[in-house]
């Protein structure tokens, strides 16, 4: 599994290059140069999640911020929306 970095620039610039890179491995996006995001694969995010909710039943909070930076939220809120869903 390769990992590919990009700035949030680079994507904005070029989001067939993440989008193919996502089906090699995970695609961490930078913002300011720290990680701030991750983009996966639907298949690879399946396999994370194990079960999964319903598109119908995502909320934009938990679609973004269970993989995004959230600060001060920590792993505890990531477990707590796994948990729910």
């Amino acid at each position: 599994m390769k990992v590919t970095t990009l700035s949030s620039r680079d994507l904005a610039r070029n989001i067939r290059r993440a989008k193919c890179a996502a089906g090699n491995g995970p695609v961490i996006i930078t913002d300011r140069g720290e990680p701030a995001y991750v983009l996966l694969s639907y298949d690879d995010y399946r396999r994370l999640a194990g079960t999964f909710p319903a598109i119908d039943e995502l909320h934009t909070d938990a679609a973004f911020g269970l993989w995004g930076n959230r600060a001060g939220d920590g792993l505890a809120w990531q477990r707590k929306m796994r948990s729910e869903w």
